[in-house]
């Protein structure tokens, strides 16, 4: 178990370019093994999820190779070979949900394993749909390893029950290959980065109101294109710089995707002056530069996070409920439940180690309310080998009163492996 102990700071200063998205690049390597031709992905992710991804790829026929400045991936031309082995997901959630409505199409008997984590997360959520379409599924007790018998699927229309990217694009990524056209709906529109993803590589699909349809036997074609840097990778500095009152943040060739855009709003409630430097679009996708420094709050009362905005920040509520004591006003966060289910109980880890550290706060099965106004302590972080936690934490021992240590610190590298580097950088002490 690596550990890292994360000083008090003084301020946050400096520039970063950011690893990859990692929920673009998932999409980018799947869709690049099922293509014809080879795609060019520079700035892949850097975090071992979407490198779980590329393995299984391979597994599945494409080439895939690591060129040092860019990852190539030569695809298969819409036809998966029968694997030789389990495709093993590590511990992507992402990986095997979305990988299960892209391969249940092929005719091949496929089995999808991850690491323990990834065997306690739901995966009922992705038989139902996709089972709808014809796919013969076997679960265990509704969790991995998952065996898909692959064969011909029909079109189906679809609402989603929980609003949840990765289904959306399991029962995509099945609908381009299925007879017919599917449709889904999403009563909480969540991330679209499949949908632009899926135009990149040449498919039509089409969008009216909270609708989405897509025909079958659709062709992909390879593409050359940058990953945008992971805002949710940039969301551990954004909170940091929300620490300091002379903090200085500039973050170059961030993805700004509007459905993902909340958390900039966030920010901005919280006291952060954000200011977007440029801003162009690439293969669907927004990518621009933003400068960052630290403001008064505008809120007169807790920052509530509900509903959809949970919906939509569900990656980044850990980091927010980490620095919620040193707010103001603090925070409020209800309808997270799905934070218990994740690589990790979240919501309990959080809490546990808001305690650790001296923070007051009310625990709820759907989240915390925390007060703000807070003074923090050091503290031993456990970060239950969950790496949103570990970075988070490590956030929120900037503005404590002494040292913290963070057990299970490589669990960042799931992620985002240069997160200390980073953080080290910025920080002034």
């Amino acid at each position: 178990m690596a550990i890292e102990k994360v000083l008090p700071a003084s301020s946050l200063q400096g520039s970063l370019v950011l690893p990859g998205d990692k929920s673009i690049s998932h999409r980018y390597g799947m869709l690049a093994g099922l293509a014809e031709g080879t795609t060019r992905l520079s700035n892949f992710s850097t975090g071992a999820d979407p490198h779980s991804t590329l393995a299984c790829m391979a597994a599945l026929g494409a080439t895939v190779e690591n060129k040092g400045t860019h990852i190539e991936v030569t695809g298969v031309g819409g036809e998966f070979q029968q694997p030789d082995a389990p495709l093993d997901c590590g511990n992507s959630g992402s990986t095997m949900r979305m990988l299960s409505g892209l391969i249940a199409p092929h005719p091949h008997t496929f089995t999808l394993i991850g690491d323990h984590s990834l065997t306690l997360r739901p995966m009922e959520r992705i038989r139902r749909p996709l089972s709808a379409m014809g796919a013969r599924m076997e679960l265990v007790d509704g969790h991995a390893p998952i065996t898909i018998y692959g064969g011909p699927l029909a079109a189906i229309d679809f609402e989603t029950p929980i609003p949840s990217a990765q289904v959306k694009t399991a029962v995509l990524f099945a609908g381009l290959q299925a007879q017919g056209t599917t449709s889904l709906s999403e009563a909480i529109r969540t991330r679209d980065h499949s949908e632009h993803a899926l135009r990149a590589f040449g498919a039509t699909l089409t969008r009216e109101n909270n609708r989405l349809s897509i025909a079958g036997g659709q062709k992909l074609h390879a593409i050359d294109a940058t990953v945008p840097g992971d805002l949710s990778s940039a969301a551990f500095f954004l909170c940091a710089a929300l620490l300091f009152p002379d903090s200085n943040l500039i973050l170059d060739s961030l993805g700004m995707n509007p459905t993902r855009s909340a958390l900039l709003d966030v920010v901005t409630a919280l006291g952060g002056k954000v200011r977007i430097l440029n801003v162009e679009e690439t293969h669907g996708e927004m990518v621009g530069t933003i400068q960052v420094n630290a403001g008064p709050s505008s809120l007169r009362g807790p920052l509530e996070i509900r509903g959809a905005l949970t919906a939509q920040l569900i990656d980044e509520l850990p980091v927010l409920a980490a620095i919620a004591p040193y707010m103001p006003s603090g925070m409020i966060i209800r309808d997270a439940k799905e934070l218990r289910i994740k690589e990790s109980d979240r919501i309990d880890l959080v809490a546990r180690n808001l305690r650790a550290m001296g923070a007051t706060f009310t625990e709820f099965e759907d989240g915390l309310e925390i007060p703000g106004g807070q003074t923090l302590h050091g503290a031993t972080i456990d970060s239950g080998s969950d790496h949103r936690i570990a970075m988070a934490f490590a956030i929120a021992a900037l503005r404590a009163t002494s040292e913290n240590t963070i057990e299970g610190a490589e669990a960042a590298a799931i992620s985002f492996p240069e997160f200390f580097t980073h953080l080290k950088t910025l920080c002034k002490n």
